[in-house]
């Protein structure tokens, strides 16, 4: 002991031994003087199992607890040691002391060796009594019936043997044996079941390969004969993180990764350095906004106005400036400055390389055929008629020899058959023939068509609207709807389906009645989607009516719009289908058929 200040809390050693007992409860501790617990003891003992058959050397203290004053381990091994009874050995694994029972005791058995029957009910058949363990046990004389090892879930294998004392005999039967995830099954031979219940129960898989998702919910399982129920994943995530530089490496998980955990100790600035975000600066942080005007070098010497940036490529100027389009055409004002290929929409106009055409495409860049020779039409007038070639363009070779198709408007004469039959050869040929020569001035004159009586009403008519002031598209003496003129073919579709005709022109009247008696100018009225046939027939009506008709959409969805105009669409005084009435009325009756009397 010494003598300290109070409160001091300095630990207080001497050099004599400590001496105090280990925790074997046998030797004591030979360690300095020192503070806490003593360290365990570390001598080497021999122990002795429970059934006295093996030893070994262990630490002395080691499992003490566990000692029945014999041994003081297990060692896995078969008792042996007498009984009681002092025949029969123990059979139990190695145990601590005492031994059990002898199980053949008469007092210890009270049942046949199947279990079925009391020995006390045997006794009263006859049965000797038992007097020693080592006396026969009395057979009931049933079957045994004890489950044995083989067998399946579905049907369990029992001893087939009468009552009998020791193991069973080998099971004589088949039974199905499933593999692990239980998708196939194997049939068991009568001789083996036993045998192949054991081993086959262990190595049996099918080859049925699993197609469940694993827990990441990525990947399949892929296992062989697989009776997991969780399905963990164990590859890698690989993912990318938020940072867009790093990946995840945990395993493979559902939903979102975690955010990147690796951290920069740098300053990150913006580019001009003006603004800072100081360290620790998350992996993925974007450098920090920045209101300066952006001092990156710039392809033009135009004023910046935008801010300064992370990106490495700058916004395009949009400064204002004068720039001439692709074909050279006009100068171009207003354009910004980042615009390079600048169309004035005016054709090219530039002479081809064939020297004879230009090119009609719109101002575009670069040349203008590439890689292909010009196709418009010649334009060297042939040598008879004087009309354009019209072969496509062939500057190095003369224009081919062929028919001339041109459209013409032809004021037809009378002209003498002989003079044209002694140029039908030359036409057969492709050559072109010059009428004019074939007849004189006086014979033009003569083969004019004479005007008849169809003709001088319209002379008449015209002047005498013209000295009224009238207007061509008007109908002042309903001359128009005085006489309408339904052709053949619309009489006979309008006798097929005499109703539709007579709800179109329902419809087409009341439409041009609305229309010239309202304010507007024009009113619509949209058809349902049709067939050709009634198409037709509703477009040949609108003639009639004076009504603008046009088809829209396409098959089978193509419908009918009719248009009425103010003052040009007329309602006709007789309808078709009035006309058609009258048309019946007055048709003779048909004959009555004569038949003349016979004998039948």
């Amino acid at each position: 002991s010494h003598s300290v200040r109070c409160g001091q809390s300095t630990k207080i050693h001497c050099s004599n031994v400590c001496g105090s007992t280990l925790n074997c409860g046998k030797h004591s501790c030979t360690q300095v003087c020192h503070a806490g617990k003593c360290s365990p003891c570390q001598l080497t003992v021999q122990q002795v199992c429970y059934c006295g058959s093996n030893f070994k050397e262990v630490l002395c203290g080691t499992k003490e607890e566990f000692s029945d004053g014999f041994g003081n381990f297990s060692c896995q091994n078969i008792c042996g040691k007498k009984l009681n009874c002092g025949r029969h050995s123990c059979t139990q694994i190695c145990h601590p002391q005492p031994c059990q029972l002898c199980p053949r005791l008469p007092q210890v058995v009270y049942r046949c060796p199947c279990g079925q029957t009391p020995l006390s009910k045997l006794l009263e058949l006859g049965c000797v009594e038992r007097k020693i363990c080592t006396d026969p046990i009395p057979s009931c004389g049933k079957t045994c019936g004890k489950p044995l090892s083989c067998g399946s879930y579905e049907f369990l294998h029992t001893c087939e043997s009468l009552c009998h004392e020791g193991d069973c005999r080998p099971c004589s039967q088949t039974s199905n044996i499933y593999c692990r995830c239980g998708f196939k099954k194997k049939v068991t031979n009568h001789d083996l079941c036993h045998i192949f219940f054991l081993t086959a129960a262990i190595t049996f898989m099918c080859d049925k390969r699993c197609n469940k998702k694993r827990s990441c919910g990525r990947h399949k399982c892929n296992e062989v004969c697989c009776v997991d129920t969780e399905h963990k994943c164990s590859l890698v995530c690989g993912r990318k993180l938020n940072c867009g530089l790093h990946r995840c490496e945990e395993p493979c998980h559902r939903g979102s990764c975690q955010t990147c955990w690796q951290t920069s100790f740098d300053e990150l600035t913006c580019y001009c350095g003006e603004s800072v975000i100081y360290p620790p600066v998350p992996c993925g942080t974007q450098p920090p906004e920045c209101k300066k005007t952006c001092t990156r070098p710039h392809d033009c010497d135009h004023p910046v106005y935008h801010s300064c940036h992370s990106e490495e490529k700058c916004p395009p100027c949009t400064y204002l400036t004068q720039k001439w389009c692709m074909g050279k055409h006009e100068l171009r004002s207003n354009i910004p400055c980042h615009l390079t290929d600048i169309s004035c929409g005016l054709r090219c106009n530039q002479m081809l390389e064939c020297g004879m055409h230009k090119c009609k495409r719109i101002c575009h860049k670069g040349e203008c055929l590439i890689d292909e020779e010009c196709k418009q039409p010649c334009i060297i007038p042939r040598l008879y008629c004087n009309h354009p070639c019209m072969a496509p363009c062939h500057p190095s070779s003369p224009c081919p020899t062929t028919s001339c198709c041109a459209k013409l408007i032809l004021f037809f004469f009378r002209i003498a058959a002989i003079s044209i039959a002694t140029k039908l050869t030359d036409l057969q040929l492709g050559d072109s023939v010059e009428i004019s020569r074939l007849i004189t001035k006086k014979e033009m004159k003569q083969a004019r068509l004479q005007c008849d009586e169809e003709c001088l009403a319209l002379q008449r008519n015209r002047r005498l609207a013209e000295a009224l002031e009238i207007d061509d598209n008007s109908d002042p003496f309903n001359i128009r709807s005085s006489g309408p003129k339904y052709s053949d073919l619309l009489k006979e579709d309008a006798r097929k389906d005499l109703k539709f005709v007579s709800d179109v022109e329902k419809e087409m009247r009341m439409l041009v009645e609305a229309v010239n008696k309202g304010k507007h100018t024009k009113k619509s009225h949209c058809y349902p989607p049709m067939n050709r046939d009634h198409r037709r027939i509703i477009h040949e009506l609108a003639q009639v009516y004076g009504i603008e008709s046009v088809s829209y959409d396409n098959e089978p969805k193509r419908n009918v719009v009719i248009t009425a105009v103010k003052g040009k669409s007329i309602c006709p005084s007789n309808t078709l289908t009035s006309v058609l009435d009258k048309e019946m009325q007055r048709r003779p009756p048909p004959p009555i058929p004569h038949y003349k009397q016979t004998d039948k």
